[in-house]
């Protein structure tokens, strides 16, 4: 049972990230490219040599079992581990757990042939080939009834027709794990299929990469598949089962992002409140202003609030409950964490006026990636919309004119109860 402290070896752990990360992992952030870009060569120069580190402290994929060569550590370990490597986008690579990979993996462990785990699991599980997921279209991402792209059968194989936008790694990537609709009259959650395809296939192009305002480099695919042909036998779940095959890799990836949204808005907050102590203005610090005062007070209290939140919904997992009876949980973590990160962001942003505005500090950076976590996985209107249906659901309405606790009827059962 947790109780808001750790046992000793867990936070030995947790002690040896937070120091590693910030003493060796955050550098990296300021001399190299992209983290997907495993083969240039100062990545593997560089971290390499980190990942070797984290290996030999028995940290590497903590969320995969022993039999893949990870700890098989919860969600609850894992929320806090990603709390501390999260302040550097070279964390999640480097402890291998970086997204989509991970996720991907996932997907892979559990529905995988022994063949593909051989050829695509252990190679990306080591780091040695990068992944991609393509579920979103030019059209449209959240609305299952707006995937376009087809998978028709013929014969033993799929043919796979369509547009994918926002492949996120797809330059780097060694392989594809791709929605696309299979049974078009099925209801909307039942019309896709998920499928494995080597990225060199015949018919597949990226029509051009997107950069992201904040990221090294454009790694974000357009990507054309054309008559792309693929055996029956790299459909990963059953027909029809692309989204639910798909929440193996959310729930606890949702979790995750959140930790290291929390993380960076820590930093934005630490980087605030360093500012507002030394800057001076009208004969006294910034800190002395009580509408700064106010500033630092919300955001301690909101990343409190969310860093509880966080850890309840994974705990919860840990004590058993089903990523679809957390429904509620996941999505009020997905729709609260833009906001959060946003708003302290912005606030930092702020108080260091003209510098913070400038590249040389972080702040719009977290700003605009705000948004990013507010469209990625769902934007946050539709996990508001989750969260209130969920609660609702736990609300009969009442069959009379007026509610039951209207003050005439609890008197009326006040007396029946004590006035006998």
């Amino acid at each position: 049972m947790w109780c808001f402290e750790n046992d000793p070896v867990f936070q030995n752990e947790l002690d040896w990230i937070r120091d590693f990360v910030r003493e060796e992992v955050v550098p990296l952030d300021y001399i190299l490219g992209s983290q997907w870009d495993i083969h240039a060569p100062k990545f593997k120069e560089l971290v390499r040599p980190l990942q070797a580190k984290v290996k030999a402290n028995g940290l590497w994929a903590c969320h995969l079992g022993p039999e893949l060569g990870g700890k098989g550590y919860g969600q609850l370990k894992l929320a806090l581990m990603n709390e501390q490597f999260g302040i550097s986008r070279f964390g999640p690579i480097i402890f291998g757990v970086q997204a989509p990979d991970s996720g991907n993996s996932e997907i892979l462990s559990h529905f995988g042939s022994e063949e593909q785990k051989r050829r695509y699991l252990e190679p990306l599980l080591n780091n040695d080939i990068v992944s991609c997921f393509a579920i979103t279209e030019p059209q449209g991402g959240a609305d299952p009834l707006q995937v376009k792209t087809t998978a028709v059968k013929e014969g033993d194989d799929w043919v796979i027709n369509g547009e994918k936008w926002f492949s996120s790694s797809a330059c780097y990537a060694e392989f594809y794990i791709i929605m696309a609709v299979t049974e078009p009259d099925a209801p909307p959650h039942n019309r896709m299929s998920l499928f494995i395809v080597p990225a060199d296939n015949q018919g597949i192009e990226i029509v051009r990469n997107y950069g992201v305002y904040g990221e090294a480099d454009k790694t974000h695919g357009h990507v054309s598949w054309t008559n792309v042909r693929v055996p029956a036998g790299n459909m990963l779940g059953g027909r029809g089962d692309g989204f639910a095959v798909t929440q193996v890799r959310l729930g606890g990836g949702r979790l995750h992002h959140a930790m290291r949204a929390l993380a960076e808005a820590t930093s934005c907050f630490d980087y605030m409140c360093e500012r507002v102590n030394s800057r001076f203005t009208k004969g006294e610090v910034l800190a002395s202003k009580q509408l700064v005062q106010e500033k630092i007070a919300d955001s301690w209290v909101e990343l409190r609030q969310f860093r509880l939140l966080v850890l309840e919904t994974a705990w919860l997992v840990d004590q058993g409950k089903s990523w679809k009876e957390l429904r509620k949980h996941v999505s009020a973590v997905k729709a609260t964490m833009p906001k959060l990160l946003h708003d302290i962001a912005s606030r930092a942003l702020y108080l260091h006026g003209s510098l913070g505005l400038s590249t040389q500090m972080p702040f719009s950076s977290s700003v605009l990636n705000s948004f990013h976590l507010g469209l990625a996985d769902g934007p946050t209107e539709v996990h508001k919309v989750v969260v209130a249906r969920q609660v609702l659901n736990d609300y009969p309405p009442t069959e009379d004119m007026f509610p039951d606790y209207i003050r005439y009827k609890q008197e009326a059962r006040a007396q029946a109860l004590y006035n006998k």
